[in-house]
């Protein structure tokens, strides 16, 4: 049985927009051109991203004024979790996708 491969994402005490662009770009394994924007995570992650599971902690600690933009990440993890699951029953080689929020 092959291992599930999985993303640690940790957000936790991120202070800068850059920074959490910048982890995102460390725990994907993007390359440095990684645009850090939402666009280019969106492109990269249906590219690049071979992983089965995200699991992303400390998203709890960030302050009020991320709410849009950890939005705009869950919804391309959303828009993830979706295709690769409609991709999984058609073709065999494709295997779905899921992500969860820890404390």
């Amino acid at each position: 049985m092959e291992e599930k491969k999985t993303i640690i994402l940790d957000l936790a005490d991120c202070k800068y927009l850059g920074e959490l662009h910048e982890r995102i770009r460390i725990a994907f394994d993007f390359p440095e051109w990684y645009g850090a924007n939402w666009d280019a995570f969106r492109d990269l992650l249906w590219s690049e991203c071979d992983a089965d599971e995200v699991v992303i902690i400390g998203e709890k600690t960030l302050t009020k004024e991320y709410e849009e933009h950890l939005k705009k990440m869950h919804k391309a993890l959303d828009d993830l979790v979706k295709e690769r699951y409609e991709d999984s029953i058609v073709y065999n080689d494709i295997k779905p996708f899921s992500y969860r929020i820890e404390s």
